[in-house]
Order: structure tokens, then sequence, then C-alpha cells
């Protein structure tokens, strides 16, 4: 079957669990509110934030049990089409010749089943910790027919999947192993520098305290020595990805080809996620570990700047991503107006500068976990930079992600 195929068979398939795409905040809200009682959104709520809060087994169950329910299930997943249409067809390209599967937190399986309805060669195998979400699963699977499909629930967290599941010659996990949007990583050397320490104190630390090495050591021995694995994190963010890749690398696995950056929309916000990894303990490696943060050349043409028309309450140019560095490294006889770098109570350093190059006021933000900002504006907007310096000295124990304000 031509690859290219998945996206529309998977499109077809979200369809027959129910799920909706949107392209709008308000037109999923209404949708929302007319299928769902209060009663019901309270207890969402109620259970989101429970989960949130307290980062707990407990507190993910209720919630994803809850999710599972059949009024319930089509509302909440829906949220996620897009991340089942760009994931899920990504892995479908890469299961290829696999005889058996498992899915590492297939909740309540619209992946697994989508998977076992292309390929029925291949035995798959969900997992989730969540009881309703696998009495779901089961549920549609047996709907659909689907004979080359079972969902067990199991806590990797808890314990190895059982020797009679196993070995796999492929194992997937997409956004299962490291839940860690709220933990800040590592952080590197200082505020100039995106490179990290080999310390194996921090790298234990993370690992511990997003669950990553027991979940990582379980899979590891259910897969075959010859087997793959396909994981897929929240791991853009470099100082999440550097201690993930060396967990990953902990165990003897390398990139079978080249990380693959994802990026889809969750109604009206766009996420980059990943990168996806395709990776196995025997064959040779495509690409080495990188531990560098992903951009772009970056030029700034500061005369062009200087002559462009300003309006009086907005910056003439912005930059928020890693290659602002580059630009700062490189500015010409930058004159600086006020500095300031210091340790924050987490930990982080942060290096906030106010400075002058080639007739344009410029302001420099940098921490220690990766975060970059320049910004340009005319000398007569210094009044503009220097107040958000003041906000940013004063305020913000990290950067913000918001632009300056207009």
């Amino acid at each position: 079957m031509p690859s290219d195929s998945f996206t529309d068979r998977l499109a077809e398939h979200l369809a027959d669990w129910g799920l909706r795409r949107f392209d709008s905040d308000s037109a999923y809200d209404q949708w929302q509110r007319a299928t769902l009682k209060p009663d019901d959104l309270a207890t969402l709520l109620r259970l989101s934030g429970q989960r949130h809060g307290g980062a707990d087994a407990a507190a993910e169950i209720a919630f994803y049990d809850y999710a599972a329910q059949p009024h319930v299930l089509p509302v909440l997943y829906s949220q996620r089409y897009d991340y089942y249409l760009t994931v899920g067809s990504a892995v479908a390209k890469r299961i290829g010749q696999a005889r058996t599967a498992l899915d590492v937190g297939c909740g309540i399986g619209v992946l697994t089943t989508f998977y076992a309805r292309q390929f029925p060669h291949c035995v798959f195998t969900g997992i989730d910790r969540s009881p309703a979400s696998i009495a779901a699963a089961q549920k549609r699977a047996a709907e659909i027919k689907l004979a080359n499909i079972r969902f067990e629930c199991l806590d990797v967290d808890q314990a190895d999947p059982p020797e009679s599941m196993g070995p796999f010659d492929l194992i997937m996990a997409t956004q299962a192993l490291l839940q860690t949007e709220q933990d800040p990583g590592l952080p590197s050397k200082n505020w100039q520098t995106f490179e990290r320490a080999k310390d194996a104190t921090a790298q234990a630390g993370f690992e511990r305290r997003t669950g990553l090495a027991g979940r990582i050591t379980r899979l590891c021995g259910a897969l075959a020595s010859n087997g793959r694995l396909i994981a897929c994190e929240k791991t853009r963010h470099l100082a999440r990805r550097v201690p993930f890749q060396r967990a990953l690398a902990a165990q003897g696995l390398a990139m079978l080809e080249p990380p693959l950056p994802v990026q889809y929309p969750i109604i009206e916000e766009i996420t980059d996620d990943g990168p996806l990894y395709v990776l196995g303990r025997t064959g040779t490696p495509v690409v080495a570990w990188d531990e560098s943060p992903e951009q772009a050349e970056a030029q700034v043409n500061l005369a062009a700047l200087a002559g462009k028309q300003a309006n009086q309450d907005e910056p003439l140019y912005e930059n928020h991503t890693a290659s602002a560095q580059q630009i700062w490294t490189r500015l010409p006889g930058r004159r600086i107006f006020q500095e300031i770098t210091r340790e924050e109570p987490d930990g982080r350093q942060v290096h906030i500068e106010l400075g002058e190059s080639q007739g344009l006021t410029y302001l420099y933000c940098a921490n220690t976990f990766d975060q970059r900002q320049i910004v340009f504006a005319k000398s007569e907007q210094t009044a503009m930079l220097a107040q958000y310096y003041q906000e940013l000295v004063s305020g913000f124990g990290s950067l913000p992600s918001r632009k300056i304000p207009h």
C-alpha cells in the first residue's frame, strides 16, 4: 500500500471513532457544550487539575478512565485529531514488515486499531494503565472485527510486559515515555552556550523525576534483539531532548534514520512535538546523536532594518529562537547600556542586555534552559525596550514566550 495513502485512510478511521477536526476554538467549544452536560465538564476540569497538579498514577488513571466514557470520548479525543493524523501517519509509514508490535500507552486504541487495520500480517498488542481505556479499545476492536490485535491493562512503571507478549519486532511509544512538560530538563553549562555537561547525577535525577529510567529499561527488555523502537515525545525543547537522547543511547539504541521534527495544530494552536526517532540496537546508525539546538542560519541586515519605517509601538524585528544567539554574537560595534546576569531560585542562569549596534537599539535575553530572544528597535524607541528590560529584570525568572508588549 503506498505510504501517501495513510493520511486519507487515517482520516476515515478517525471519523469511524466519531472524532472531528475543528479549525477554531469557538466551533469546538460550541460542540463540546452541546454534547457534554455541565456536570461532565466540571468533572473533566476537576480531574484534569488533579492530574496536572499531582502527576501521580492514580490521578492520571482517574482522568483517562473518565475520558473513555462513550459520551465523553469523541469530544475529548477530538482535541487530539491532528496529533493522531500527523504522528499516526508517520508511525504507519515505518511499520513495514514487522510481525509483532507493541503500542505503549495506547489509551483507547485509536492508533493501535488503525495500525492493525492497515497491517493484517502483524499482531499488535496495546497496553495502557487505564482500565476504562483498555475496555473501550477492546470494544472497538471487536466491533470492527480485528483478529490481529489484543489489549492489556498494564502499567510499565510497575511491571514488565509479560514474556508471553514478546519479544517484539517493533515497539511504538508516542507521548508515553516522557510526560515532562512541567520539568525544565537539564541546564546548559552557562547562558552563553547550549552545551550540557556529562553529569551522571543530573541525568539520573531527570530520569527519576520523569520515570523514564524504569519505562525504557522495561521496554528494551521486551524488544527483539534486531527489533526497532519508534519513540515520539515532547522533546523539541533541547533541555529535555538531551537527557532523553542520553537515556536512549545508554540502552545501546542508535538512530536508524534522521530524527523527524513533528508539528501539528491543536485547533488554533500550532504545536512543535517530537522529534520522532526510529531506533535499534543492530544495524548501521544513519546519524549520530546530536545535542545542538534546532536552528536555521539567521541573517539580519541592520542597515535595511534602520531604513524601515517604524511603528511607534512595535519593534523592527523579533527573534525568539536559538538563532537569536547567532545574531547577538555577530552584532558589530555593540555598545551595552545595561546588563545583568543572575542566578534564579530554580538554579537557572539568566542574562538580560540592553544596548546599541549600528544605530539601532537591541534587547537580548538568554538563559541556561535554551531560551533566546533578540529585539531591535529604532533609537527613538529606546524607551520601549528599556521598559521591557526593567520588566524582565524585576519580574521574570524565565524568559516569557510572549512577544514584547505592543
